[in-house]
């Protein structure tokens, strides 16, 4: 007997068997990943930044640049500046957001962090050139369905240095520090 069920713009096929043989008999599969609600893309182009907490553990950022969107971790994972803050600048070709606290460059596809490197110090002048640390920034899925824009959440296993910042502890002390930071304006 087939069920099918309509969430958020999704059709999944719910499958009911008669028997616990059938189901033994049925390939494992995992539930798709979950698409959360961001908002209308009209109005994230016009915000051009958008916030927001999922599952009520993780901050992410929303941002929207040159025609694309894109999704991270809200805190850098240097030291959990807040990237909404942070300006967007081509380096070596490639986008990047650049933490506001200690001017981290993280590219917005990737994740990856970038820094300046000199192959020889000696050589006068320096000839430095962009290079990636590798993934420092959680990056997620963001889907556009007729005008709604979603982000799945990356939920690879691996360790990111951005999931740092991604704790109750540290959303508490960084609210006290944003309102001492308002009230003194």
């Amino acid at each position: 007997m087939l069920f099918f069920l309509y969430q958020e713009n999704l059709f999944f096929e719910v499958i009911s068997m008669s028997s616990p043989e059938e189901a033994s008999q049925m390939p494992s599969s995992s539930s798709p990943p979950t698409m959360h609600f961001i908002g209308k893309k009209e109005d994230i182009m016009k915000a051009g930044r958008v916030t927001k907490q999922m599952n009520g553990c993780r901050d992410v950022l929303v941002l929207y640049h040159q025609g694309q969107l894109y999704a991270m971790d809200m805190r850098c994972y240097h030291s959990g500046g807040a990237l909404e803050l942070g300006d967007i600048e081509e380096f070596n070709g490639r986008l990047c957001i650049v933490c506001p606290w200690h001017k981290y460059k993280i590219t917005l596809a990737e994740g990856e962090g970038l820094y300046q490197a000199v192959d020889d110090p000696t050589a006068k002048p320096l000839r430095t050139h962009w290079r990636s640390k590798g993934v420092k920034q959680r990056i997620h899925k963001v889907t556009e369905v007729n005008g709604d824009v979603y982000v799945t959440l990356n939920d690879s296993k691996d360790a990111i240095e951005s999931d740092t910042y991604q704790t109750e502890r540290f959303r508490s002390v960084s609210l006290k520090v944003q309102t001492k930071t308002k009230c003194k304006k």
